[in-house]
């Protein structure tokens, strides 16, 4: 048994009794003879965190990352359960390599890593992949991520085949025609660096035809990592209206502005890109009125040869381990939210909508439990991650909010800066 002693639970100072992978107990626990005891006074426990879109590159692109350094970069952010992206190499579109990523996390026995599968056969955006065959073996949605399906029949066909297996399918919001070369966001930042600029419409156009496919179909769809104002006012709106659209957003859409790549900086290089102080406030918003169901990382890894100059450099950054700090320094410190809120979209939210089991501090719920040092403030030294990837455009900015410790199903996996 282990038994956390002291924790803030949203405002209430408690114990935490943990047997096998549950929980035993919440209130004031006398640890029994044997137990292992953790002091947690002065820190805040949380159900350990849902991520449902990452990058663990592996097959083929382990030299970015692969599903160990993944799963420890995740627990040492506070995830006890990741969703990967299909896009590796071979592409995610078939049973054996679902199977695949499931067996070698399980090996690795750290955070828990739920595959995501290709919609269409090597995410070339033409044939569907075999949906009921992929979700048997274990994957949870279906997405081209990296890339949009760019044909508006095709993605009809596959919303349709996805309704007949209840199955999610995410959506990449891109068309590429109005990409046109683009690098950073178009705007007065790249007008004034010398830039090809990317249009929101981009991405709100895309955004625009999933909405209206699900409402034709009577469907769900998921719209991921939104940016822009424009995004956030559709999918309100779609909402209001009753269709069935659920979206995500990610730290640096609310954390940062295009400004950061004004210089020229690579790390600040990502898709969808930057945008401007009014996305900004607007992505805040939408979190704030419930428009966006689930904060994400959208961690993308890259070798450091990658992020070179900025024009030719990879679209990515490493999130998983400044995803918390982040989100609490901009969206709870600032008063846009509650912890309880955010514990909702970075937990509860994202688990519910890709259907995977998440902690519950509660008597008999599982015990992913994560402990947080709210006051302590920090630098973020990409030079100490644990991902291999360490493109960041956050280097060096202070956040508040340290993870100390991450317990996945009972087990104590990461704590005081290392993996256990």
């Amino acid at each position: 048994m282990i038994v956390i002693k002291g924790a803030d639970l949203f405002g209430k100072t408690v114990d935490i009794a943990v047997d096998g992978d549950r929980v035993a107990e919440v209130g004031d626990v006398k640890a029994p003879k044997g137990a292992t005891v953790v002091d947690a006074r002065g820190l805040t426990a949380l159900p350990a965190f849902v991520d449902m879109h990452v990058h663990l590159r592996e097959p083929g692109f382990e030299y970015k990352e692969d599903i160990e350094s993944g799963c420890r970069a995740a627990v040492a952010g506070g995830f006890a359960a990741v969703c990967c992206m299909p896009n590796t190499k071979p592409v995610t579109d078939n049973k054996y390599i679902v199977k695949y990523v499931k067996t070698r996390a399980e090996e690795v026995g750290l955070a828990k890593v739920y595959p995501i599968a290709a919609i269409t056969v090597g995410q070339e955006g033409k044939q569907i992949a075999e949906f009921g065959k992929l979700k048997a073996a274990g994957a949870v949605a279906f997405s081209d991520d990296g890339r949009p399906v760019e044909n508006a029949q095709t993605m009809r066909v596959a919303l349709e085949y996805a309704k007949q297996f209840d199955a999610l399918l995410i959506s990449h919001c891109e068309e590429l025609s109005l990409v046109a070369g683009g690098v950073i966001n178009e705007g007065y930042t790249a007008s004034e660096a010398g830039y090809r600029g990317i249009t929101r419409a981009s991405e709100e156009v895309m955004a625009a035809r999933e909405i209206v496919l699900a409402d034709a179909l009577s469907t769900k769809v998921h719209i991921a990592h939104i940016s822009t104002e424009g995004s956030a006012r559709l999918i309100r709106d779609a909402k209001r209206a009753g269709i069935r659209v659920s979206c995500e957003t990610c730290p640096h859409y609310f954390a940062a502005t295009d400004e950061l790549a004004a210089n020229g900086d690579p790390m600040a290089k990502v898709n969808p890109p930057l945008r401007e102080e009014r996305d900004r406030e607007a992505i805040v918003r939408a979190i704030q009125d419930g428009t966006v169901d689930a904060i994400v990382t959208d961690h993308a890894p890259h070798a450091a040869h990658e992020k070179g100059a900025l024009n030719d450099a990879a679209n990515g950054i490493s999130g998983l381990e400044t995803s918390f700090a982040l989100s609490y320094t901009y969206l709870v410190k600032s008063g846009a939210i509650t912890l309880q809120k955010l514990s909702q979209l970075m937990t509860e939210n994202p688990a519910r909508i890709v259907g995977v089991p998440c902690g519950r501090i509660e008597k008999g719920g599982l015990a992913d439990i994560v402990l947080v040092d709210l006051g302590e403030q920090f630098e973020i030294e990409p030079e100490r991650f644990f991902s291999k990837g360490k493109n960041t455009p956050f280097k060096g900015r202070k956040v508040f909010g340290r993870v100390k410790m991450t317990m996945v199903e009972g087990k104590i996996k990461f704590k005081d800066g290392e993996i256990c």
